[in-house]
C-alpha cells in the first residue's frame, strides 16, 4: 500500500517556470490563489406529451447538460526581490506586445522533503495585474509584489 502526505496549505514551496524553462521565475511565493476550473451546466426546458396534473398540459422536464468550461485567474503573492521580471512581463502586456507575451506555464508543489507531489500546467497565461503592498516608514513587514495571471486552461498533471 502506497502511503499519502497530504499537501497542507501552510508548508509549501511553489515553483513557477514559463514555457517550459528550465529556471523558475526569481522569488519566493507566500501565497497563490485562484486555482478554479468550472463548467457551466446549460439547462434544457422541454414540454412533453405527458399530461400534468389535471389540466390537459404538457409534462415539463428539465435537463441539464454541461456546457463551457472556464477557468479563474492565479493570484501570485511574493517578498518583493531586485528582480523585475514579473514588471516587465506586465508591461509588455500594457505595451501591446501581449500576443508574444502568453506563456505556458507550470506551478508546482513540493513537499518538506523538496519532493514534486502535484503540477498544474497553464496554457495561455499572461499577467492581468500587477500589485505592490502599500508602503509605510512605521511598516515592518516585507514588501509584497502581487501579480494576477490570467490563463486559458489549466490542468493537473501530476
Amino acid at each position: 500500500m502506497a502511503e499519502f502526505e497530504i499537501l497542507t496549505p501552510h508548508r509549501f514551496y511553489l515553483e513557477l517556470k514559463l514555457d517550459n524553462s528550465t529556471e523558475p521565475v526569481d522569488g519566493i511565493f507566500l501565497e497563490c490563489q485562484g486555482f478554479k476550473r468550472t463548467q457551466e451546466a446549460i439547462e434544457i426546458c422541454e414540454v412533453t406529451p405527458n399530461k400534468w396534473g389535471s389540466a390537459n398540459k404538457g409534462l415539463v422536464v428539465r435537463t441539464k447538460l454541461p456546457g463551457n468550461v472556464k477557468s479563474g485567474n492565479v493570484t501570485l503573492r511574493r517578498g518583493m526581490t531586485f528582480s523585475i521580471a514579473f514588471w516587465n512581463w506586465f508591461q509588455a502586456v500594457q505595451d501591446g506586445k501581449w500576443a508574444s507575451q502568453r506563456k505556458n506555464a507550470s506551478l508546482t508543489i513540493y513537499d518538506q522533503a523538496a519532493t514534486e507531489q502535484a503540477r498544474f500546467e497553464l496554457a495561455g497565461a499572461w499577467p492581468a495585474s500587477y500589485k505592490i503592498s502599500d508602503v509605510s516608514a512605521r511598516s515592518t513587514e516585507i514588501e509584497i509584489e502581487e501579480v494576477e495571471i490570467a490563463f486559458e486552461e489549466f490542468k493537473r498533471v501530476k
